[in-house]
């Protein structure tokens, strides 16, 4: 694995990060500049093993096209996911152990590129949550190989989005600038900062109006709702405000009450150590569990001290005691394929290895 680490290492600090519009935040409020330190209690035995069995079935669903779904259609946001849960391990295209894998993701999500830049595979409702998934995995693929066949790919997807962006600083589900909501919202802006830190160019407005919209959205229990027009309602819920408080780190607003308060709401759902029970949300929190946790976790890390020390330990004790142990997988809101990558993701994140998850770009 040191390798790997090598490698990925000598990726990031090589890649060329290219002038654009998004402008940086100032030096003392980057993220970079305030690295979540590493402890020596987030990576177990438990962890490892776990992390094991799950790539190792993940690796069997991938399917002949390179793709994830279910039997009968592949889906670009669980392919996604899926080649992030391998780079989150130390994988790139080609290299490592599921490198091959990568690669086949790769192939799929570029294949999936249609004309006017809209990342699509399959006719589900609401297109935009897949394409910001498979954006996302493309920025942080080119920024770690350079790759121009990913590039070309990866600025018109961009340009999609800044493009679909309604009057509030919103996403919704089809690729217009129709109405919004904040799930879908998140994944565009992550899509959007993972590029950006690649050396893609994204319109500094584009950002400053997404902030607007996802401060629109918080109510003021600190939570957030799902959409802007709700604020105020009492209709806060742990995925719709994991996703909320990530979307103002990715966006550039790494201190401030809306942080504090956010992180606060959020604390209400730490599960108990050693696996069991939920927060005041219950085990299965609001049934978006994986979607939820997926950008808690992350949420926790760019926060880092105490928030990341309570944090992880005890979902990661809860994702582990989920996990079936005969098979690898992990199951719940949608197929056991995207499951078991949200759950490799949230239990990876001590590796710190891709760029957008730990908001270390390339060359920082």
């Amino acid at each position: 694995m040191m390798w790997f680490q090598k490698q990925l290492v000598a990726l990031c600090a090589a890649a060329t990060v290219a002038a654009t519009a998004f402008a940086a935040p100032p030096a003392k409020d980057r993220i970079a500049d305030r690295p979540n330190q590493v402890r020596g209690d987030e990576i177990t035995p438990e962890q490892q093993k776990a992390v094991e069995l799950g790539l190792a079935y993940l690796a069997k669903q991938q399917r002949a096209d390179g793709g994830f779904g279910d039997a009968a259609q592949p889906n670009v946001a669980i392919t996604a996911l899926s080649g992030l849960a391998f780079m989150q391990n130390g994988n790139l295209p080609g290299r490592g152990r599921y490198g091959e894998n990568v690669t086949r993701a790769v192939d799929f999500v570029l294949n999936s590129c249609q004309e006017s830049g809209l990342i699509a595979a399959d006719q589900m409702q609401g297109p935009m949550y897949g394409h910001g998934f498979a954006a996302l995995f493309l920025g942080e693929v080119y920024g770690m190989t350079g790759d121009e066949r990913v590039k070309e790919k990866l600025q018109r997807a961009i340009r999609l989005i800044q493009k679909t962006q309604n009057r509030e600083g919103g996403w919704r589900y089809q690729p217009a600038p129709l109405d919004a909501d904040i799930s879908v919202t998140i994944c565009q802006i992550m899509a959007l900062r993972a590029a950006r830190d690649a050396g893609i160019k994204v319109e500094k407005t584009t950002i400053d109006n997404a902030v607007k919209y996802v401060r629109m959205c918080q109510n003021p229990d600190g939570g957030f709702s799902y959409m802007a027009r709700q604020a105020g309602a009492g209709n806060s819920g742990f995925a719709r405000s994991a996703a909320g408080v990530s979307s103002l780190y990715y966006a550039g607003i790494f201190e401030g009450d809306e942080i504090t308060k956010g992180l606060k709401y959020m604390m209400n759902f730490l599960p108990a150590r050693g696996g069991g029970g939920g927060g005041v949300g219950g085990p299965e929190i609001d049934g978006h569990y994986w979607y939820g946790h997926y950008y808690a976790m992350q949420a926790m890390f760019l926060a880092g001290g105490d928030w990341w020390a309570k944090w992880y330990p005890a979902v990661r004790d809860q994702i582990i005691a989920k996990q079936n142990k005969t098979t690898g997988a992990w199951s719940g809101d949608f197929t056991d394929e995207y499951a078991t990558a949200m759950a490799l993701i949230i239990l990876q994140m001590p590796n710190r290895y891709l760029p957008v998850y730990t908001g270390k770009g390339p060359g920082s």
